[in-house]
């Protein structure tokens, strides 16, 4: 559960025990799940405003997020590829490890060379 063991999960209830009380903690509780409720529920209001003007003006909110949706999709799709031929050097992660670093260097390199009023200072 979010990466928390529990050992951390003790400590952590230790602790809420220690600031607010065994008697308290129901009350926090309930109060941070009302709290939770009502942010959700402004959250859904927002959208759902947000769609209703959009259909009143015209706008086709499918079309609208359907391109981003599309692109998303490609991307996840073209790193599971990069990812299931990771060994394979042509098309693999070190193929984009080698491509990534031959670019830092150029952009050294053409930092040091550098000739104007702004120039590098060796330390």
């Amino acid at each position: 559960m979010f990466g928390i063991g529990g050992s951390e999960l003790v400590f952590i209830i230790f602790i809420a025990i220690m600031l607010f009380g065994a008697d308290k903690i129901p009350e926090v509780a309930r109060t941070l799940g009302k709290g939770m409720q009502q942010l959700k529920n402004a959250t859904d209001d927002i959208k759902t405003e947000i769609h209703k003007t959009a259909s009143e003006n015209g706008l086709d909110t499918q079309s609208l997020t359907g391109g981003f949706s599309e692109e998303i999709n490609k991307v996840k799709e073209n790193f599971n590829k990069i990812v299931e031929n990771s060994t394979d050097n042509s098309f693999g992660l070190d193929k984009i490890t080698q491509d990534v670093n031959s670019e830092i260097t150029k952009v050294k390199e053409d930092i040091e060379t550098m000739q104007g009023p702004i120039k590098r200072q060796d330390k």
